[in-house]
């Protein structure tokens, strides 16, 4: 794996063990219901995470677009996937997503390699 894909999960992992360590019963019931939210049901994993990387990319959150395409890389999504979600969050978000869909290939690459 790449360089900057092992330092965001190894800072993702790290600070996320700092915030739970506190004991905080808001920020355990935060954490559970997101980690819940993406198992499947009516929609399988695959798809949720597709979706959550649209919302990441229109809300313009770098973190929440790298933690959402290392899942769907995770769960086998494939290229020309990733550039029609790129798509859809542009034309939702409009072109200040554009960016941030480049750092989204940006790692999307780091991820295929």
């Amino acid at each position: 794996m790449s360089q900057l894909v092992n330092e965001f999960n190894e800072y993702r992992t790290k600070m996320n063990e700092v915030i739970l360590s506190k004991n905080n019963l808001v920020m355990k019931r935060l954490w559970n219901l997101d980690t819940n939210t993406y198992e499947d049901g009516a929609l399988d994993k695959k798809t949720k995470e597709l979706l959550g990387l649209v919302a990441s990319m229109v809300l313009r959150c770098d973190d929440c677009i790298k933690y959402h395409l290392g899942k769907c890389h995770e769960l086998g999504a494939n290229t020309e996937e990733m550039y029609e979600v790129f798509a859809v969050a542009n034309i939702v978000g409009g072109t200040i997503v554009i960016p941030h869909t480049r750092r989204a290939a940006e790692y999307w690459e780091e991820l295929i390699s």
